[in-house]
């Protein structure tokens, strides 16, 4: 979910990083990085000060302790040459004067440099935690070895255990290898060690987020927002969590106050740009986006968001533009690539779609693994096992600069796929028997109307049936007795089959963490009527257990509440600015406890072998289409018939598209895994 929010050294470490990062630099009064013995408590011996920072010096001649001045840190110029000169002398304390120039030489990027003045005062003090930390820190912010940092933060945690930053940046490095049990245990004990300082709640946030605790992510951000109420990136750093649950209103208020805190300040300028796009205004977003380019214009990150807001409306020039300005400040930067790659897609140019996903393949960027350029990275091998298939372009229509409904965007008309008879063939020989259950609910009789799933249903069976799958059955506006009937046959047809398939486009609410399908004669107004009217997901779900191989569900269900207005007021989600949270617990969060204006289906936990396709992540609603099919239903029209393309990358597929349609309004999701044993395709070959 994210890939940091650091709060160390040199704003350069900001450049790049894909979440918008908090950086907190301790600093000395005149500005310059503070020694590390400061940053992180080790203790000095004593009795120089230079600013904030505290050396101790063995007696020498007067030549001698000129070269020493000029050798301490935050004396720029001549530091080096002073720092050579006094250990080619090989007199004094050696170790303080090849710790001295590795500041120095990190400070110019020279990280190998660094490194072997780090590694030289180790072996001539290994007792110092300073210098481990050093170490430590040339393979976190120099080199982005967070293997290696996380190592090196290991000796400084030995020889001194009591320091909580060195827990806490520990846990940083072991979040961005993937350790998120580490990281969660590092910033515990930072908090443990001081527990009035802000930031440790703040970090250890993040990890709960990228574990998927929301609540103790939520309650962790709240905490770092009370102990810290005058700090611009708390506000912003709890608004990106907001964001990243679509709960735009409450994010954009953090943002808000951010930059009235803080108005040179560009990481919430750039994240309210991000709310204002999933609002569907992107000329807000653009003015927001530029506003943060002005502040900081050495971040990739907010070119390649521009240029992607430009690419959703359909400004491609302008777009490639906007990419290689992010190039040229990060030339290896994954999602400048790929975007550029989804840009020429749109324009129609293949070869050069292909070659820009072929960059972002071969990057060795460090932010691989993060967030952001991890997602683009998975995007831009779906895109280029479909440009290698030979199969069309996608039909995309782009976004309205602002968007005109909530409920519905623009879609185009497409037809089924036509597959050749041998590659259906072929297909069904070797996937074995594939039936499916295709349901589309549209003249609700107590809610509103839905214009598109039932010209989804028919569209999606056409295609099933001419991909080859042995059995497809579609049936539309079903009461609820129709629909427990339908699930309770395909059941006993799923334990003949290999592959048993539920496609359903309809209303869905989600109740207490259970999503429901709401049949059409459903009448809810309450809570009780949810539980005996609409159809709990676990029928759906059990209606093809007996399935030998592989086990779907496809849901474009996640719509608004077609029963606001009618149900009991619903209360909201527990953002605090200044009340008491107690222990490391958030209160629950109400949009999975009632009727109220929740959007989406909840998150699914799917066995082995099953996939639950939702035409939305969890909180997001989704949208109908302006034509005859939803964006999700258009999108799984163009992609499902992808020759030699696997069933994951097919919906990696459908969920750019739907992406791309939505201006990222809309992002659907996949849970559940599919067995390791053998490959799935909808069609396996040409």
């Amino acid at each position: 979910m994210f890939d940091g929010f650091m709060h160390l050294l040199r704003a350069s470490l900001d450049a790049g990083r894909d979440c918008k990062p908090l950086l907190r630099s301790p600093c000395t009064p005149n500005g310059a990085t503070m020694r590390l013995d400061q940053q992180f408590g080790w203790k000095f011996l004593a009795p120089i000060w230079v600013g904030a920072v505290l050396f101790i010096w063995p007696p020498g001649a007067p030549a001698q302790q000129s070269l020493e001045r000029q050798c301490l840190p935050g004396n720029a110029p001549g530091l080096i040459e002073a720092c050579s000169k006094l250990i080619d002398a090989a007199k004094g304390n050696l170790a303080e004067y090849h710790y001295s120039r590795g500041m120095a030489l990190q400070d110019k990027h020279d990280c190998d440099g660094a490194l072997a003045d780090f590694d030289a005062a180790v072996r001539l003090r290994p007792a110092d935690p300073a210098y481990h930390g050093g170490r430590a820190l040339v393979f976190y912010s120099c080199k982005s070895d967070f293997k290696q940092a996380a190592a090196a933060f290991t000796d400084v945690i030995r020889l001194t255990p009591r320091d909580a930053a060195a827990y806490d940046i520990r846990g940083t490095a072991r979040r961005y290898i993937g350790d998120l049990d580490g990281a969660v245990a590092d910033e515990t004990a930072a908090i443990r060690l001081r527990p009035g300082f802000g930031m440790y709640y703040g970090n250890r946030a993040v990890s709960w987020a990228e574990k998927g605790d929301t609540a103790r992510a939520l309650a962790d951000f709240n905490r770092d927002v009370q102990l810290e109420p005058n700090v611009a990136a708390v506000f912003n750093n709890r608004g990106l969590f907001l964001l990243q649950r679509k709960e735009l209103d409450q994010a954009i208020g953090d943002f808000d106050e951010a930059i009235r805190l803080d108005p040179k300040y560009s990481k919430p300028y750039a994240n309210r740009a991000e709310a204002w796009r999933l609002k569907g205004d992107l000329d807000r977003s653009l003015a927001d986006v530029d506003q943060a380019i002005n502040i900081d214009p050495s971040d990739p990150l907010n070119s390649a968001r521009r240029a992607d807001t430009l690419r959703y409306r359909g400004d491609y020039q302008l777009s490639l533009s906007e990419y290689d300005r992010a190039l040229a400040l990060m030339p290896d930067y994954i999602p400048a690539f790929t975007g550029r790659g989804l840009t020429y897609e749109r324009l129609g140019d293949v070869a050069a779609a292909h070659a820009e996903f072929q960059k972002a393949i071969a990057s060795q960027s460090y932010l691989a693994n993060i967030d952001y350029s991890k997602s683009s990275l998975e995007t831009a091998r779906a895109r280029l096992a479909a440009l290698d298939s030979g199969a069309p372009l996608p039909v995309i229509l782009p976004a309205p600069r602002r968007a005109e409904s909530t409920t519905s965007i623009p879609t185009p008309s497409v037809a089924a796929p036509v597959v050749a008879q041998a590659a259906a063939r072929a297909t069904s020989a070797s996937q074995g028997r594939r039936i499916a259950l295709v349901i589309g609910n549209s003249s609700y009789r107590n809610a509103v109307r839905l214009g598109n799933p039932q010209n989804d249903a028919q569209a999606i069976g056409t295609s099933l049936r001419n991909i080859g799958f042995d059995s497809v059955i579609v049936l539309v506006n079903l009461t609820r007795e129709n629909l427990l009937d339908a699930l309770r046959s395909f059941a006993g047809n799923a334990r003949t089959a290999d592959w048993a398939m539920v496609y359903y486009a309809g209303h869905g609410i989600e109740l207490n963490g259970v999503d429901y399908l709401v049949p059409i004669d459903a009448k809810i107004t309450s809570e009780g009527d949810a539980l005996s009217q609409a159809i709990p997901l676990a029928e759906v779900t059990g209606s093809i257990d007996g399935a030998r191989k592989l086990k779907l569900v496809l849901l474009d269900a996640c719509r608004d509440n077609p029963f606001l207005g009618q149900s009991r007021k619903p209360t909201t989600p527990t953002v605090v600015a200044s009340a008491s949270v107690a222990g490391g617990e958030a209160g629950t969060r109400s949009l999975n406890q009632s009727l109220g204006p929740a959007k989406g289906l909840a998150e699914v936990k799917a066995s082995s072998g099953t996939l639950v396709f939702f035409a939305a992540k969890e909180g997001q609603a989704a949208l109908d289409g302006d034509g005859d099919d939803s964006p999700f239903a258009v999108a799984m029209l163009q992609r499902i018939a992808t020759p030699g393309v696997d069933i994951g990358k097919v919906f990696r597929l459908v969920r750019d598209d739907v992406m791309e349609a939505t201006a990222g309004r809309q992002e659907p999701f996949v849970y559940g895994s599919l067995p390791v044993s053998e490959d799935f395709y909808f069609v396996a070959t040409r």
